[in-house]
């Protein structure tokens, strides 16, 4: 009785991976890498890589750029806060408010709006023009 794999194998001519066919190269393991993700090594790959990994998803706009937008429902919200940081100034019954200050740069129609608001910013949309303007406010674009 052999002590050891390397003895207990010696002189076999498969050393214990059955046929002759068996373990000659990677199509006994079904391919090499990545080969057959779609079809029998699909599930490997989709644990490893958290999702589909094959094929292409929608498409990456090169020219897009980040807008920092606010609406003005939550903006009329704030208005406390920013009159008692200074960021906004109250001119009688309108509160003057630049939201360039606070790093905005367009104002969307979300929301509804409660006091008199001028507002500067670089644009505005439709909605949210008539809804400061509906309240007796102005939207000016800066």
């Amino acid at each position: 009785m052999p002590t050891n794999k390397r003895s207990k194998y010696r002189g076999s001519r498969t050393c214990g991976g059955g046929t002759h066919k068996n373990r000659r190269g990677a199509g006994n393991r079904g391919g090499r890498g990545r080969a057959g993700i779609n079809a029998h090594h699909f599930v490997k790959w989709y644990k490893e890589m958290g999702g589909p990994v094959f094929g292409k998803n929608g498409f990456c706009n090169q020219i897009a750029t980040d807008v920092i937008a606010i609406d003005v429902g939550a903006l009329d919200q704030i208005i406390p806060s920013l009159l008692a940081q200074g960021i906004a100034k109250q001119d009688g019954d309108v509160v003057v408010i630049n939201v360039a200050d606070m790093g905005i740069e367009k104002i969307l129609g979300s929301g509804k709006v409660t006091k008199k608001i001028n507002i500067s910013a670089s644009s505005f949309s439709e909605i949210a023009k008539a809804k400061i303007e509906k309240m007796g406010g102005k939207a000016l674009v800066v």
